[in-house]
């Protein structure tokens, strides 16, 4: 879950000039033939939203740019909101089977995809003709979209969190910018003297509903050195003092510092629309936040820096890492599918294209620089080409995430069912922000018995 990733919810719209519907979305072009004309018609989602100007330009661009080198295929494009997959839509969408022929996930939705009977399994057609830079691709991403020896998705995008905090705050609160805080005391300590500042500024803040505050949960428990679930997998594994830590250390800002501003509940856009505004001192967060802060929400480049995850008493011991895909709708042909993978490729899989044509990125204030997406694996061509672009094009100053690339702590990734969990855990997490008395013990033991619940029901 990350910038294209995150929560927020947003109106289902129109492609631009193209009349097609949402629930009109099917493995067949608009008149009923998937190959007429002797062309092969693919829709596709996450297409930007109106309001994302240079970025729906440079996808519609591109469109046109792939069509041209690939003139048998047609290619038509749908948005589904800003952040491409909101939870609660998304599951909507694949129980109504009105998803894309080629449709944004999450990995952690590669269980609820395959439950819905949506998935189509793309192992056959996944190779270096389709996506001529598949052999670097992370293995590990690749695993992540595959059940049983199957590939369901290509993965486009990769992320781990860590501390963003904003250099402006932090220097008007007497904090040294090149010393942000290593522990999670360190981070209390910081937000008492960010919040002093007045003006409904929130020292720290974090996410509590739309499924973002489970997410950011287990991030805070990864620090902490512990897992959501045991390791067979098979019942909860944070209703110990490991939890319960992570949500104390919330309570005492909120309730203790009132460091965390009156305002709860947030979801994504919520927390990094008051990040634009000057609002926020820290939260956690994936690189590309930076980005969303600037490219949707008007804040400045220059007034953000990342460090890596604090720990409780010393460095982070786990931080979360995950990312997304893209999954082929069930009942697709084979030219479909191939169309599909190589409109993919074009898209988000190609130094010097699509995501990364940096070149495009530089004059828009898009920015360049950015430690991620870490989609190659290290040593591989397509690592060492997207790294000199990278580099090249940079407009971001990239001293500001030398902290965070620098101390690397390990990442561990999302937990089996991971949406589902999530939206459990907004409970724990919306309890101790929003109420002074609440009981972290009780919070912990119910969230604990429906996750259980829910992974009973798997087995």
């Amino acid at each position: 879950m990350s910038v294209p990733q995150y929560r927020k919810a947003a109106a289902m719209a129109l492609a631009a000039g193209l009349g097609l519907s949402l629930t009109a979305c099917s493995t067949k072009s608009d008149d009923g033939d998937s190959s007429a004309g002797g062309k092969v018609t693919i829709t596709v989602d996450c297409q930007p939203v109106g309001s994302q100007k240079e970025l729906l330009q440079n996808w519609n661009d591109d469109v046109v740019e792939f069509q041209r080198q690939n003139p048998d295929i047609v290619v038509k494009s749908v948005s589904v909101g800003e952040q491409c997959n909101n939870p609660p839509d998304f599951t909507a969408r694949l129980a109504g089977g009105t998803v894309t022929d080629v449709f944004y996930g999450y990995m952690t939705d590669l269980q609820q995809v395959l439950d819905s009977g949506q998935a189509m399994d793309i192992t056959e057609f996944t190779n270096k003709e389709t996506v001529p830079t598949w052999d670097s691709v992370d293995p590990a991403l690749k695993a992540a979209f595959t059940d049983n020896g199957k590939l369901y998705a290509v993965p486009v995008k990769n992320y781990s969190m860590g501390l963003v905090y904003n250099k402006v705050l932090f220097q008007q609160a007497g904090l040294d910018v090149n010393n942000p805080p290593k522990t999670w005391p360190e981070v209390r300590e910081a937000a008492k003297k960010i919040s002093a500042l007045g003006n409904g500024i929130a020292g720290y803040s974090e996410y509590s509903a739309g499924n973002t505050g489970g997410w950011h949960f287990t991030s805070l428990l990864y620090s902490q050195g512990g897992q959501m679930l045991t390791p067979d997998g098979k019942k909860a594994d944070f209703n110990n003092p490991l939890g319960k830590q992570v949500l104390q250390n919330l309570k005492d800002m909120r309730y203790g510092d009132n460091s965390m501003g009156a305002r709860q509940l947030l979801q994504w856009g919520d927390l990094l629309t008051n990040a634009a505004g000057g609002k926020v001192g820290m939260f956690v967060g994936a690189p590309d936040a930076t980005e969303a802060i600037v490219t949707q929400f008007q804040g400045k480049y220059q007034d953000w820096a990342m460090a890596p995850l604090p720990g409780q008493d010393g460095p982070a011991k786990g931080t979360l890492g995950g990312g997304e895909g893209y999954f082929f709708k069930k009942g697709l042909t084979p030219e479909q599918v191939k169309a599909g993978l190589k409109w993919i490729a074009y898209q988000k899989l190609t130094p010097g294209k699509g995501q990364f044509d940096y070149v495009r990125a530089k004059p828009q204030n898009r920015p360049v620089g950015l430690p991620q997406p870490l989609l190659f694996a290290n040593g591989t061509e397509a690592q060492k080409q997207e790294l000199e672009l990278r580099k090249a094009n940079a407009n971001v100053d990239t001293a500001n995430f030398a902290l965070f690339e620098a101390a690397p702590v390990p990442i561990k990734g999302e937990p089996r069912n991971a949406q589902a969990i999530y939206a459990v855990l907004d409970a724990a997490m919306s309890g101790v922000l929003t109420n002074p008395n609440s009981n972290i013990d009780a919070l912990l033991k119910t969230a604990e018995e429906k996750v259980n619940q829910l992974l009973a029901a798997e087995n």
